[in-house]
């Protein structure tokens, strides 16, 4: 048993702590559950002897109604044993489920640029089932059945304490082969919950990517990277069977080996009666059966903590540091970047580079550039889904650290080329995070405004049509839109614009400008476009290029200069 194994068991059991009744419970109906395979032997010897020897009219009556009356008792303490410790593990399973999706909402960007969604949904639906096992199954199987042993020895010790301590020497040999199959556990185990993760990636690419492996013919390679995870978690789950395989027949060897002293011994004892050799037999033989899954518990148990350790290593993950202890009850929107650098990765180039700009509330400023530039890392920043290495950002004069997360956030809004919808109704997506009641006049305002009408009257529901997942169901542009009216609703002084009208067709564009100039009417817009017909009309354009501003000015001022601004336009409209 690794040296972490008491540990993460300790602190497993934590979460079984709010549900102690129900857990204490159980344990006593384990504990009266497992009282009754030593009385059961010890019935023997008065069947036997009584009943069959010396035939005792009151043995013969007694005993079978004690019989029953034994497996009554044995029957409803094993029900309320079973059902109870599976409650326990269902809320636990139900509160650690819980906590590892709560900590995943609060986790940085840089921890989901580092691990693949496929691996963190392997951690919560996978490895949190591993878990319920160390928390019910393992459990039941070490308190009862540690109880049923230690009865029975009992008893055995009553009967025999010679003939029962030279049967013992075998225990030093089962308890090395338990030591020795927990090790192997608990590697094949956590090599078991990368595999899972490995798969759960594979068929996540999939189904996100169908399309392109359709079109590409890529369905050999796909088949191929999918075909070899498999084969990845059937390996190593035949190794940990190989493990489980080779353990117990060896220790049923050792037991029967005993079973086998313990008949010569007995019938060499001149003082020996059959009831007492019968009951002796029977505790030997009902010993078997919990033995052996003493044996096997430590697979249950080694795979819970390997699965654990998987959890509590998300649920320990640090989430974004909270620096700020301000908060802005209004923002009028003013934006500063003062001398503002910011690398992904430490070594690496910096993505944007002594950057420095500012944005009265109100107007709007544009960013353009080639592909990698930085105009998309300028815009997260804002936001502060990364921190800057270098200088300050400022809204309303305010260092964006200074605030907290959520207060800064709540004052900008964000329509993204890749739009986000959830698999719910068109209204309810435009409710996302919405604080507060909303008037049904209100939200077709909204819905007018972003030109979502135009397609609405063509859906089954209209707004309560469900979109799908990542609003398959609908077009790009219609997606888009709803986008835009979610950000129109939430109603922030600052708008962030990454592209909001790539995904648009023309006509679509034409209508949703008009929406957009309504929308950015007194509020401080950031707009990223390849597109430079969208931001001819912008206060000022600043031109990025590896991650530096290299031109800043009016549209017709950089017309005028005629460098690279003017080169992008003339490669869009001239080409």
């Amino acid at each position: 048993m690794s040296a972490r194994t008491p540990a993460l068991y300790r602190r497993l059991l934590r979460y079984a702590w709010p549900y102690r009744g129900p857990f204490a419970v159980a344990i006593v109906a384990m504990l009266i559950g497992s009282a009754t395979e030593p009385l059961f032997a010890a019935l023997m010897r008065p069947l036997l002897n009584g009943g069959f020897v010396h035939k005792n009219p009151e043995s013969m009556r007694l005993v079978p109604l004690a019989v029953i009356g034994l497996f009554l008792v044995r029957g409803s303490a094993s029900f309320a044993s079973t059902y109870l410790t599976n409650w326990v593990g269902r809320q636990v399973i139900l509160d650690i489920r819980a906590q590892m999706f709560a900590r995943l909402l609060s986790l940085p960007n840089r921890f989901f640029d580092a691990h693949s969604s496929g691996v963190l949904i392997a951690k919560l639906i996978y490895d949190v089932e591993q878990v319920a096992g160390a928390a019910t199954r393992a459990l039941t199987t070490l308190v009862k059945d540690n109880a049923t042993v230690i009865g029975l020895l009992g008893w055995m010790v009553y009967l025999n304490w010679a003939l029962t301590a030279a049967i013992l020497v075998v225990a030093p040999l089962i308890a090395l082969i338990n030591r020795r199959m927990g090790s192997g556990f608990r590697r094949t185990s956590r090599a078991i919950q990368d595999s899972m993760g490995g798969i759960s990636h594979v068929v996540q690419e999939a189904v996100d990517g169908h399309r392109v492996i359709k079109t590409f013919g890529g369905q050999r390679e796909t088949q191929a990277a999918f075909d070899a995870t498999n084969e990845n978690n059937r390996r190593e789950n035949m190794r940990r069977t190989r493990v489980m395989a080779s353990g117990v027949p060896f220790v049923q060897l050792l037991a029967a080996t005993a079973l086998s002293g313990v008949v010569y011994m007995a019938m060499h004892e001149p003082r020996a009666n059959v009831g007492s050799f019968m009951s002796y037999v029977t505790a030997m033989m009902m010993l078997l059966a919990p033995i052996k899954r003493l044996t096997q518990v430590n697979e249950t148990l080694q795979i819970g903590m390997a699965a654990s350790q998987s959890v509590f290593s998300l649920i320990d993950e640090p989430p974004e540091p909270e620096t700020g202890q301000r908060a802005l009850a209004e923002a009028r929107g003013a934006i500063e970047y003062r001398h503002v650098s910011f690398r992904y990765h430490p070594g690496a180039r910096p993505a944007v580079h002594d950057i420095s700009f500012s944005l009265p509330a109100g107007r709007t400023l544009a960013l353009v550039g080639t592909s990698g530039s930085g105009k998309t890392t300028i815009a997260n920043l804002l936001p502060r889904f990364y921190d800057i290495e270098e200088g300050a950002i400022l809204l309303d004069g305010i260092d964006t650290r200074e605030l907290t997360r959520a207060n800064l956030r709540s004052h900008i809004a964000l329509v993204s080329q890749e739009t986000v919808l959830f698999d719910t109704t068109i209204r309810a997506n435009i409710l996302y995070g919405h604080r507060g009641a909303t008037s049904e006049e209100r939200l077709w305002e909204i819905v007018e405004a972003a030109h979502i009408a135009e397609f609405l009257k063509d859906l089954p529901h209209g707004l309560d049509t469900v979109v799908g997942e990542r609003g398959v169901r609908l077009s790009g542009g219609q997606r888009q839109r709803i986008a835009i009216a979610r950000a129109l609703l939430k109603n922030a002084p600052v708008l962030i614009l990454d592209e909001a009208t790539a995904a648009l067709d023309t006509e679509s564009e034409r209508h949703v400008q008009a929406a957009m100039l309504r929308l950015m009417e007194n509020r401080s817009t950031l707009v990223i476009a390849h597109r430079l017909s969208t931001v001819e009309h912008a206060d000022c354009i600043l031109v990025m290029s590896k991650g530096r501003v290299v031109e800043r000015g009016t549209h017709g001022e950089l017309m005028a200069l005629n460098k690279v601004y003017a080169r992008l336009h003339q490669m869009q409209f001239h080409a």
